[in-house]
């Protein structure tokens, strides 16, 4: 239900849950730059890319870490609360990467309503959006009740309150 102050176009998001930590990974990767255009090798098949997922890399995680999970999302999707595109859990604890196309971990239901992942699609004419990746470092060691069909709302559920760090690297892309 919209609050008095609320409109259909105004309506936002309520942020997941902050980390136990304030100090952030650190997240990189060979595929793109942070604030870069993503590659068409990224992209989603639809918006004439190859849709393999990129190389990711994180320092800087709590000694504590017993799991780590990924996340894709665009904040500007036109949705009212944008579109996840890569839900990625249940990675061991000693990985600090995941390698250009491999999952590394279980993966669950993406927006497009797939547990793979799902490159950058936005709407023709619609700007350049921003495709956050976030690696989420974890207390515990799975997440059990999670599958192939959990949503990205699921899983940030099932987290709260076991997120030690995080750290995020935003790529672009726009047509």
């Amino acid at each position: 239900m919209l609050s008095t102050t609320e409109t259909a176009s105004s309506v936002s998001c309520r942020a997941p849950e902050p980390p136990s930590s304030s100090t952030p990974m650190q997240v990189t990767s060979e595929s793109f730059k942070d604030g870069g255009d993503m590659p068409m090798d990224y992209v989603f098949m639809g918006c004439g890319g190859k849709n393999v997922s990129p190389q990711l890399s994180w320092s800087g995680a709590p000694d504590e870490t017993k799991s780590f999970a990924i996340t894709c999302w665009d904040p500007d999707a036109p949705t009212g609360c944008g579109y996840w595109h890569w839900l990625l859990f249940d990675i061991p604890p000693d990985a600090t990467s995941v390698a250009r196309g491999k999952a590394g971990g279980r993966l669950g239901r993406n927006d497009y309503g797939t547990a793979e992942y799902g490159g950058p699609c936005p709407p023709k004419g619609d700007g350049q959006h921003r495709y956050i990746f976030t690696v989420y470092a974890l207390d515990v060691d799975s997440m059990r009740a999670a599958s192939a069909q959990t949503s990205a709302a699921s899983l940030i559920f099932m987290m709260r309150g076991h997120v030690l760090a995080q750290g995020t690297l935003t790529g672009r892309f726009g047509h």
